[in-house]
């Protein structure tokens, strides 16, 4: 089985810094839990790219974190899986990533 390398942009990690102090800020643990389960599911994509769904915007895929309202888009491309983000299930969905990407 090939592994594909992930690619993350620093806005994916300025967003789970703010995932983590907005839940953090009433319960430390769940904080924990969820960065934890974000970061396991997005590792699991260098292993199994397809498991997401067709995403919204044209060229991408879903994510969806079990347990959690987020959902991760992201792009296979060529060796790579390049996460985009990383969304509020509730909010307004982009109709392009090009301005964050």
């Amino acid at each position: 089985m090939t592994q594909l390398r992930l690619v993350y942009p620093r806005r994916y990690e300025r967003r789970l810094e703010e995932i983590y102090e907005h839940i953090a800020a009433e319960n430390p643990a769940a904080a924990i839990r969820t960065i934890m389960r974000i970061r396991e599911a997005v590792e699991r994509l260098a292993l199994f790219p397809s498991i997401g769904r067709s995403g919204r915007v044209d060229g991408t895929r879903e994510l969806v974190i079990v347990s959690t309202p987020y959902i991760v888009p992201y792009r296979v491309k060529n060796d790579a899986v390049q996460i985009i983000t990383i969304l509020h299930s509730a909010q307004r969905w982009p109709s392009t990533f090009s301005g964050i990407v």
